[in-house]
């Protein structure tokens, strides 16, 4: 184990010798990557190099063949279930926004605050004062404020994602997994995303999966490049863009 990797006290996640065979198919092989605390970092590579898989494994919905998943100070992800890894303050966005479409912007987070929300809850409850005021910030970072009323199957492409970061962080993640946000977005939609991740990483860790270059540089963070499993290149993104072995691989084609 290298060094970096042995002092779990200040890293926030660390993945070490991570490996996922798939019918002999090596999805991750001997993945090593460490996060620290309220850091952003974005991940890219070639389609096939293991960033879906990396996510899954972190939020367990894939169990490593080999390698230690380490979140906080020793908490091993990898003997915890998908609820139970939520629970701990793991959050995920996939590509595809999955909101309530028939509810209106606000009821998507109600229903998606943090805390135990009995079966008797119903949405024509209403929601404490202190839950107003939590929607209402949320609504104020993701830019939704002025939709709030409207049904979420209505918004734009671009607002539907920013409803469903929203949803994450109504769920109050210490971690933020976010996959392709910017995908079939407007240029303004891309700007206003990044903005949006740069302010929810004040209080939060993102890592950030992207094939948009421009994005990526927008984010302005540490970029990590993974190619058949394992990191290929790690650095800024001026570093990683001008590694002979990335440009083969990933930027050249």
């Amino acid at each position: 184990m290298s060094e970096a990797i042995g002092t779990a006290s200040d890293t926030l996640l660390y993945l070490d010798g991570v490996t996922v065979t798939f019918d002999g198919f090596r999805a991750l092989n001997a993945l090593s990557l460490v996060l620290e605390p309220g850091e952003m970092r974005a991940v890219i590579g070639p389609n096939g190099a293991g960033k879906t898989t990396m996510m899954d494994v972190i939020t367990g919905k894939t169990r490593p063949d080999t390698g230690k998943v380490v979140f906080g100070r020793d908490t091993d992800l990898t003997k915890l279930d998908e609820p139970s890894i939520a629970e701990l303050g793991i959050g995920r966005k996939f590509q595809k926004p999955t909101v309530f479409e028939p509810l209106t912007v606000w009821d998507n987070l109600l229903l998606a605050l943090a805390g135990d929300r009995k079966p008797r809850f119903t949405l024509w409850a209403r929601e404490t004062s202190e839950e107003h005021d939590r929607i209402d910030a949320i609504l104020k970072t993701t830019r939704l404020s002025e939709t709030r009323h409207r049904l979420s199957g209505g918004l734009s492409h671009g607002q539907k994602q920013w409803l469903e970061i929203g949803m994450l962080l109504a769920q109050e993640p210490q971690l933020l997994l976010v996959d392709e946000p910017v995908a079939g977005m407007t240029d303004s939609e891309t700007a206003q995303t990044a903005d949006l991740l740069r302010e929810i990483n004040r209080t939060r860790s993102v890592v950030v999966v992207e094939h948009d270059m421009d994005f990526v540089r927008a984010l302005g963070v540490k970029v990590t490049c993974l190619h058949e499993g394992s990191v290929l290149s790690e650095g800024s993104l001026e570093h990683v863009s001008a590694d002979p072995r990335v440009v083969e691989v990933y930027l050249g084609r």
